[in-house]
């Protein structure tokens, strides 16, 4: 970015000093550091948690999420689906603005119309751009304004969890005006529709949005959002000294925990350090992210013909054979649910007490063994389980428990990269994995299974393949009512526990530390960043 410095120390001093009061900065400032870094702006390259927390603050799509992931209302005021779940149709407000800026003449062409929506969308899924979430748009057949404030978007096929794709950062809704005028330097001119608004960014340094006067949003009592002034981000990539910032003041939120800083900042079974009590408080969040150890299980796949754990009582066995809670006590703080249920993370309501799922019980493990043939684990041999370096203390403590039942596991550690290229083609026989949802929809846990889905293709990585799965993923595809499809994804996700195909760890959770000082910041369970009601007291 093409920024200079002296403009940095203007815009700092007018921000803090003109015309406030001392404590203002305090007030209506809300900081954070975002180690990673933020490379892009541009909703359409929103494709990691760095960019879309920066994405979310300058951009909104037809619909989005509330804490409890349900889909409410954005640019779009209401919207209709057919009962095939194919055809969708929107009608947007009539008083949502762009940011100003010099694209424009006048507060008209501001006005955010369908056409602009059509643009967004048209724009996200066209080949010149290559947007890493042109995929969202992929089932589309057409997307059509009738007129300014009616959209419809028809699919090729039903798919009824297409609206939760909809509130995505990558379908943050562009003028086609500005991109237009700005063309390829569009990513230094992110004009949305946010509660804030692009101001200034000095390449890893700083970046600054301030308030926008013009939003749309207001409050249960009908005050205008946002309440805050203005968000600076930070780009300290040390997590140690951005940590230290945060003790300090400097910065309003630590999200997640580095092992850095784990045992001072939680106690061992994962609350907050008591010596902090007065100061932060700890916000806990399940998270849409399922960590598991899988088994390539394609009879066609003679790499792995002979290995014992291609019997299903083998697999269970070692589902059943190490204890989850006592693993996420003693490794994780208890940071997690542990995955005694099934696959799709509990996060999801429907998904928390499901009636499926393995327990620690080493007596079962060693009478299934038995069965199978591998009394005591004699003749099984070693397993050998790959992961990387980051899970090696997990797949130990695994390691030593299924020795107790008779199972030799042999941990072998290998580069993430190459780990990932080994499932991608078939290479490597037990391995652990996870999945983070792209969107809050259990279908996107279960097409992992879907035998059309196979890898390389495709994430089915175990290449499982079950003709009454098939039949149920398919029916599910065609179903509207929520309840009944959660009834087909109950049934799924059952069976992909009775085959043992994987071996679920624990669901993850989301950590948020902020000051006292701080309300409005609890998340949902795609850790999104949402700051527009954030108040500092």
């Amino acid at each position: 970015m093409s920024w200079h410095k002296p403009f940095l120390v203007f815009f700092a001093f007018a921000l803090f000093s003109c015309n406030t009061a001392p404590d203002r900065d305090d007030k209506t400032i809300f900081r954070y550091n975002e180690s990673a870094g933020i490379s892009s702006l541009d909703p359409a390259f929103s494709r990691n948690q760095a960019n879309i927390w920066g994405v979310n603050q300058l951009f909104n799509g037809l619909v989005q999420f509330d804490d409890n992931l349900n889909i409410l209302p954005s640019i779009a005021k209401d919207w209709s689906i057919d009962s095939l779940g194919k055809r969708f149709t929107f009608n947007l407000r009539d008083d949502v603005l762009f940011h100003e800026d010099s694209a424009f003449q006048s507060s008209e062409e501001r006005l955010v119309k369908a056409e602009d929506v059509v643009f967004s969308f048209e724009r996200l899924r066209s080949k010149e751009l290559v947007s890493p979430g042109a995929w969202v748009l992929s089932s589309v057949d057409s997307i059509i304004s009738l007129n300014d404030s009616t959209l419809i978007i028809t699919l090729n096929e039903s798919f009824p969890a297409f609206i939760n794709l909809l509130a995505m950062q990558y379908c943050g809704i562009v003028s086609k005006k500005v991109v237009e005028h700005y063309d390829s330097d569009f990513i230094k001119h992110p004009i949305g529709t946010g509660p804030f608004y692009f101001k200034l960014w000095v390449a890893n340094e700083k970046l600054v949005f301030r308030k926008n006067p013009d939003y749309f949003e207001k409050d249960e009592d009908g005050f205008s959002l946002p309440y805050l002034e203005a968000v600076s981000i930070t780009f300290v990539p040390d997590k140690q000294t951005a940590f230290l910032s945060f003790l300090k003041g400097d910065v309003d939120i630590l999200s997640g925990i580095d092992p850095s800083y784990k045992d001072e900042l939680l106690t061992s079974v994962g609350e907050l350090n008591p010596k902090y009590n007065s100061q932060f408080n700890l916000f806990k969040q399940d998270y849409l992210n399922t960590e598991y150890l899988a088994f390539m299980v394609d009879t066609a796949n003679v790499a792995f013909a002979d290995q014992a754990w291609r019997d299903k009582k083998v697999r269970q066995a070692i589902n059943y054979g190490f204890n989850r809670a006592a693993m996420m006590k003693y490794l994780r703080n208890n940071i997690g649910r542990p995955a005694n249920n099934g696959f799709v993370p509990s996060a999801f309501q429907a998904f928390k007490n499901t009636d499926y799922g393995y327990s620690y019980q080493p007596e079962k493990a060693k009478s299934l063994l038995i069965e199978a043939g591998y009394a005591g684990g004699k003749g099984l041999g070693a397993i050998k389980l790959s992961t990387n370096a980051s899970y090696v203390d997990l797949c130990e403590f695994i390691q030593s428990e299924l020795t107790k039942v008779g199972i030799k596991l042999e941990v072998e550690v290998v580069p993430p990269s190459t780990l990932r290229q080994s499932m991608a083609t078939s290479k490597v026989g037990f391995f652990r994995a996870s999945w983070i949802a792209d969107y809050p929809d259990p279908e996107n846990y279960l097409s992992l299974f879907y035998s059309a889905n196979k890898s390389p293709e495709g994430p089915n990585y175990t290449h499982f393949e079950n003709a009454n799965y098939d039949g149920l993923y398919m029916q599910s595809k065609m179903e509207t009512n929520v309840d009944l499809r959660n009834q087909l994804y109950l049934k799924m996700d059952s069976i992909i526990m009775d085959e043992g195909v994987i071996v679920p760890l624990y669901y993850d959770q989301v950590l948020r530390f902020y000051p006292k000082s701080i309300s409005g910041l609890e998340g949902n369970a795609l850790n999104l960043l949402n700051l527009k009601t954030v108040r500092k007291n």
